[in-house]
């Protein structure tokens, strides 16, 4: 509310700028064109007492005259354009006041999204782990396979809360610090490593790697590698129906790397394909989003493909889904 007073207030400024200058050009205006036919006139009266004109086409045929209209006209167009450049250099205010306002409005509702959504992440794991440790405190003697399904799930909540601590870490590192180490790395067998990973936790996602036979070796860097499959895997089994589906493909040609992460969730709109790389940013409200996140995992994963001088690029499936393709060519 505050930022919107503030906002009020300097459009009422400038509109008022706006008004008080457009008088004042007005009135200079019409000052110029007085003081041109008053000194017109008392030429005129001054050639016709000498007898130099007889009439008023003579008088504005005469040399002096003309350049006095001369004179009056290049004021004329030097008030004209010194409107225009305020007036041109007040909008232009104006608009960057603007930019700078949406701006900000957005960066404060990103950072809230990502107090939100932090809270309920870290609160989630480390609420799940507390309840396993003290049911197996209270009940000492439950059965083994009891037991086993419950340290499992503790296990499965500390994996979460230890990858979004990575994240968290990782995203520091990409604005500050982050150097990729390139090396040669079997990018297939990467990518079945992370896929066997992702269906243990997720056994309803179907994932297909598909151009994996035969794939070279690449240099590349392969922890932010492994970052960026396991977000684009958990982000499509997020955001995807009871039985996500997604296809990995895979191509190489002439040194340049291609990965198509393809998935049948519904899709993202095309004002939103161009802000899901901002840091902490994620479409709607955290008051009434029921998927979990914390608007980190595109951020890091265009970051990684920039270090590797790479592209992304968000594209529709058919007949439903999301395509993000990454390019990279081997330095």
């Amino acid at each position: 509310m505050p930022n919107l007073r503030l906002r009020f207030l300097s459009y009422s400024i400038m509109v008022y700028m706006l008004m008080a200058f457009a008088w004042w050009a007005l009135l200079l205006f019409t000052k110029n064109r007085d003081a041109f036919h008053a000194k017109r006139e008392l030429m005129q009266i001054g050639m016709v007492a000498e007898g130099r004109v007889k009439s008023a086409a003579e008088f504005e045929q005469m040399g002096d005259y003309q350049a006095l209209a001369k004179k009056y006209k290049r004021q004329e167009y030097m008030i004209f354009g010194e409107a225009m450049v305020f007036v041109l250099t007040l909008l232009a205010g104006i608009w960057f006041i603007n930019q700078g306002y949406q701006k900000e409005v957005r960066a404060n509702q990103q950072r809230r999204n990502f107090l939100l959504s932090i809270t309920h992440e870290l609160k989630s794991p480390i609420a799940s782990i507390r309840l396993v440790l003290e049911t197996l405190l209270r009940r000492k003697e439950l059965p083994k396979d009891k037991s086993e399904q419950l340290a499992n799930s503790a296990l499965r909540e500390n994996e979460r809360l230890h990858e979004l601590v990575e994240n968290l870490l990782l995203s520091a590192k990409l604005e500050a610090a982050y150097q990729p180490f390139f090396e040669e790395i079997n990018l297939a067998d990467l990518l079945k490593e992370n896929m066997t990973k992702i269906s243990e936790r997720h056994p309803d996602a179907r994932i297909i790697l598909d151009g994996a036979d035969e794939f070279p070796m690449v240099k590349m860097d392969r922890q932010g590698m492994i970052s960026v499959a396991t977000n684009l895997l958990e982000n499509a089994i997020k955001y995807a129906n009871d039985r996500p589906e997604i296809e990995i493909k895979l191509r190489y040609k002439e040194g340049q790397v291609t990965m198509d992460f393809a998935d049948n969730g519904p899709g993202i709109p095309d004002k939103e394909k161009k802000r899901i790389f901002e840091k902490f940013y994620r479409i709607g409200s955290e008051e009434t989003r029921q998927t979990k996140g914390t608007g980190l995992g595109l951020f890091i994963i265009e970051q990684v493909v920039k270090a590797h001088k790479g592209s992304i690029q968000v594209l529709d499936n058919q007949p439903k889904g999301t395509i993000f393709r990454i390019v990279i060519r081997e330095s």
